[in-house]
């Protein structure tokens, strides 16, 4: 137990330093989005630092975890980076700014980059629950995890490339993308995202750490309910004219076979 805390005591102090160095570097640049594209890499910090505080964790499942949460990292902080390149700050933060003024360099440490270091480190618990120790070979369990995780990255990955290729072309100005894996779900790449997290967990349960279950929770219901669908479909169907047909026909968020196709 005492391992436990201190790992956790680690990995937050590592996930509000590093979400402090850039929030100093977001200051002269005036663009907080920098935060988005350090969302996956901030989870890859924590794992590299549990992997280090935890000697009693068996090695081929610490060496599974950390692979895992290196791809989806670097792929997600890949895909942010191209999409905001040259955009600059986008309309979220921006409008936090406008609205704060001139206090707004010292509040987005607190409304911005301190809530996602706070965010992630709970959200990663079952990456340090996967590490810190449980059976010495391989479970269902870790199969489970490895599956789920294969089928959210697959989700996330191709739904990303799918929509960035939809929107590449001037003539889909205005409407929904919905062939490919869209068919099924009308947020793809966040379904996608909170099921690598049920992966995760379900290697951390392998491990014995059953204790993380929250994060797979609380990761889903602010992607569904806060920062990704429910933010999303506020606004979506004003600004796109075919959407409300799109959401009568299709799953919001697990995806299923559209309602035409029954």
């Amino acid at each position: 137990m005492q391992e436990t805390l201190l790992a956790l005591g680690v990995g937050l102090a590592g996930s509000i330093g590093f979400m402090g160095v850039l929030w100093l570097v977001s200051l002269p640049l005036r663009n907080s989005s920098i935060v988005d594209v350090a969302w996956g890499p901030s989870f890859l910090l924590q794992a590299v630092i549990y992997t280090s505080l935890t000697p009693d964790g068996w090695g081929s499942r610490k060496a599974l975890v950390l692979t895992l949460v290196a791809i989806w990292a670097t792929r997600l902080a890949l895909h942010v980076a191209t999409r905001n390149a040259g955009k600059g700050e986008d309309y979220r933060y921006a409008t936090w700014r406008a609205e704060a003024g001139n206090a707004w360099w010292w509040r987005s440490f607190f409304k911005v980059f301190a809530l996602q270091a706070g965010l992630s480190w709970f959200i990663g618990m079952p990456l340090l629950a996967a590490q810190a120790g449980g059976a010495q070979a391989w479970t269902a369990l870790d199969a489970v995890g490895v599956a789920l995780w294969a089928i959210g990255f697959t989700f996330e990955a191709v739904g990303d490339w799918q929509l960035r290729s939809f929107l590449r072309d001037p003539a889909n100005k205005g409407r929904s993308l919905t062939p490919g894996l869209w068919r099924f779900t009308r947020h793809t790449n966040y379904f996608g995202d909170a099921t690598q997290w049920w992966g995760f967990f379900a290697l951390a349960a392998a491990a014995g750490g059953w204790w993380s279950v929250l994060s797979p929770v609380v990761m889903t219901f602010l992607i569904v309910r806060i920062s990704g669908v429910g933010m999303l479909e506020q606004t979506i169907a004003q600004r796109r004219p075919d959407y409300a047909g799109y959401m009568r026909r299709t799953s919001a968020f697990i995806p299923w076979f559209p309602k035409e196709d029954r």
